[in-house]
């Protein structure tokens, strides 16, 4: 029911994809998308959607939702990893099995009436090696899985170290050393500059003749044309396509090619995989509007430890710095260096970074920023922002630790901490505070000569003859 009232009935599983100009989002009540792999989320939409603030891909894969605008907009794109993970790593195994026994081929032949039993001579998969490009969760199901027909897998992954690998089963090679060993080779990699055309004419060369392709990932990481010139030559026996570099593919050359099994992107496509996905991405979004968690962030990694209750008030506390640094120095760019002190802070750079961001951007030409747009919006207008950290912090918030913000070439610097979850400024421009003061609500900071100000004032006012600086902030 949450779900519901949150994302408007025509925009949780559209079917077709958005016009280019034209948006079916209603602008005043859309706070939240749900989307599958057919729905085109593009610039104009995310601009159409003006109080949008959550794009939930129903699916591993993001290619159909524009996550740089949506980033730049502030919007979170957040999609179900896990969802369909089963699903695709059991048509992988299918697809194997396929090209080892010819099995579309055969069917089609009996359906045409012919029984050519020597025709489709296959082979046993016990003893032939598998080849894993990507290790990560859908790679590591296709493995063990396959390691029960006595196949033996090696695989590539740059992320996965090869201790994790060896749990399930799989020995790591460097690619050079992989390729001459595969009987088959199995891509599941996303697509990214590194992977398009993972597999190529050159790599194809340097493989066993007559590999086994399998790409069931996403397309471009096999190169197509490569492919089909590997197939004509008998360089590559036979592939498994379920995706390809244009949906659904325009040049049938390789579809039709005799020893080419093909599916129309069929890895999510079970009941299962479906139902999971669209019960999975709309907790999510329950979860983010009622504050308790995030998961499957793709462009927002910062906010994930934003509704945490022990990073709440570091995260604000970053803010209020950025904002106390570009009020003093009166300026929002150039080079800001945010130092986090003591052990407490030490993996608190990635989310208080942005923070930081934010603040010094806060009040700016930019409409909003928020967590997920603030380190792309500040390179954008000139501020480079740089994160270091120390484990010591000095008495007496070693136990709790400090957070250091400074604007390079300057003497502007503040720090702060936080004292049970309320954000304290410390210290301003070598000015320390004896008593740390609160970055909530109005904040009127001045420079006085100590000697100026040795009794008690009766109203502000006269304060006003004896200040050298000040300035207001409402945090």
């Amino acid at each position: 029911m949450t779900a519901e009232r949150l994302i408007p009935k025509e925009t949780r599983y559209p079917e077709a994809q958005y016009p280019r100009r034209q948006s079916t989002i209603p602008k005043e009540d859309c706070d939240g998308l749900s989307v599958r792999s057919a729905t085109k989320v593009t610039a104009d939409v995310l601009e159409a959607a003006e109080r949008l603030q959550v794009v939930g891909r129903a699916g591993t894969g993001v290619d159909n939702v524009d996550v740089e605008a949506a980033t730049r907009k502030g919007v979170l794109v957040m999609n179900t990893p896990t969802g369909n993970s089963l699903s695709a790593a059991e048509l992988t195994c299918g697809m194997i099995l396929s090209l080892a026994r010819q099995i579309p081929q055969a069917a089609a032949s009996m359906k045409e009436g012919k029984w050519d039993r020597k025709k489709y001579m296959g082979m046993e998969l016990n003893g032939k090696t598998l080849g894993v490009l990507g290790l990560g969760r859908i790679g590591r199901e296709v493995a063990t899985r396959m390691q029960a027909f006595g196949m033996k897998t090696i695989g590539y992954d740059p992320i996965i170290t090869p201790e994790t690998s060896a749990t399930f089963g799989v020995e790591q090679l460097p690619l050079e050393k992989m390729w001459p060993r595969c009987d088959f080779i199995t891509v599941h990699t996303p697509l990214l500059p590194s992977t398009t055309g993972l597999l190529n004419d050159s790599t194809f060369a340097k493989c066993r003749r007559g590999v086994q392709v399998v790409n069931c990932a996403r397309g471009g990481i096999v190169d197509e044309g490569a492919l089909l010139r590997a197939l004509q030559s008998g360089q590559c026996g036979g592939a498994a396509l379920d995706v390809f570099t244009q949906e659904p593919p325009k040049d049938r050359d390789l579809v039709n090619h005799p020893n080419v099994i093909c599916c129309p992107h069929l890895g999510a496509s079970t009941r299962e995989a479906q139902s999971r996905c669209g019960k999975e991405i709309a907790m999510q979004i329950v979860d983010m509007a009622t504050g308790k968690g995030l998961a499957g962030i793709v462009n927002g990694q910062a906010l994930s430890k934003a509704f945490a209750p022990q990073t709440k008030p570091w995260i604000a506390l970053a803010r209020a710095l950025g904002t106390v640094l570009r009020t003093a120095g009166k300026k929002a760019q150039g080079s800001v260096q945010v130092c986090t002190l003591g052990t407490p802070l030490q993996d608190a750079g990635n989310y208080l970074t942005p923070a930081v961001a934010a603040g010094m951007l806060a009040g700016g030409a930019q409409k909003e920023v928020t967590l997920v747009n603030a380190l792309l919006l500040a390179q954008e207008a000139g501020l480079k922002v740089t994160t270091t950290h120390s484990d010591v912090a000095p008495e007496p918030d070693s136990s709790i630790g400090l957070l250091q913000v400074a604007l390079q070439g300057t003497p502007h610097r503040a720090t702060g901490t936080v004292q049970g979850s309320t954000p304290v400024l410390r210290e301003l421009n070598g000015a320390t505070f004896k008593q740390p003061a609160p970055l909530a609500g109005p904040v009127l900071v001045y420079r006085a000569k100590a000697s100026d100000l040795s009794a008690p004032l009766s109203d502000l006012g006269e304060l006003k003859p004896r200040v050298t600086e000040v300035f207001q902030l409402h945090l």
